[in-house]
């Protein structure tokens, strides 16, 4: 019997990329996403038998929970939560920033990443699985319009750590993946569509991808059972630490 994961935010990016490699390597997928249409794509791409569909508005808790309820038998056991689905929403300082771009950001990379761990905990713990929590090197580095997503994906990784307490003994692994800068539909998200913006930022700079990533959890995933990565930080090469800024008079 193939192992299981689900994946959140599987209809772009990091997630589809994960689902396609996790596909590849024998497993069982459960993508999840907004996407409907995205999503139908990928399961006409890999087989129904190998992709389940699920989607929903993560930050819905309700439709959340009839997601999980309505699991075929065949995806039920879940052996791995990958938590992909975030987003970071303008990139404008904080006192000129949106109060509802934070509130977005909050409600999907923290409220709703919560929601879905709590609920898959008990078959996790069963199943003596692995979470995989997508943060950020803004988790550690601050930036100028960083703000609320830094302060998101801050969370996210030191939620990861709690839980790696919290569930010691139980054999459950927990890794926070925090990436730099990685070429996909981020940019266009945070700029609420701005294609040049996206362009200008990657532009000459040989950004990870996608897939970079995937192979990176797919890495974590498939490690011996008794070794945890607690977290692991990527960047590309030609990305490294921004350093001090000084505002000259």
């Amino acid at each position: 019997m193939s192992r299981v994961a689900l994946v959140t935010g599987a209809s772009s990016g990091f997630g589809r990329a994960t689902v396609e490699r996790f596909v590849a390597g024998g497993w069982r997928v459960v993508a999840c996403g907004r996407r409907a249409e995205r999503l139908q794509a990928l399961v006409d791409a890999l087989g129904p038998g190998k992709v389940h569909a699920a989607a929903f508005d993560i930050r819905d808790a309700d439709a959340m929970r009839a997601a999980l309820d309505a699991l075929p038998d065949d995806f039920r056991g879940i052996d791995l939560l990958v938590n992909n689905a975030g987003l970071a929403l303008g990139t404008r300082p904080a006192q000129e920033a949106s109060l509802d771009d934070w509130r977005t950001m909050i409600e999907t990379n923290v409220t709703a990443l919560v929601t879905l761990t709590h609920a898959l905990l008990p078959t996790l713990i069963e199943r003596r699985g692995a979470i995989v929590n997508v943060s950020s090197t803004a988790a550690k580095y601050p930036y100028t319009g960083g703000n609320v997503y830094g302060g998101t994906k801050a969370f996210v990784s030191q939620f990861s750590l709690n839980l790696r307490a919290d569930l010691h003994g139980t054999g459950v692994r927990v890794t926070a993946v925090e990436p730099g800068m990685a070429e996909t539909e981020f940019t266009l998200v945070r700029t609420h569509g701005d294609q040049a913006a996206s362009d200008a930022l990657y532009a000459g700079a040989d950004p990870m991808t996608a897939a970079d990533i995937a192979d990176t959890i797919w890495w974590i995933a498939n490690l011996p059972p008794h070794l945890n990565i607690n977290r692991i930080e990527l960047m590309p090469t030609t990305q490294s630490f921004a350093g001090f800024n000084v505002h000259r008079s």
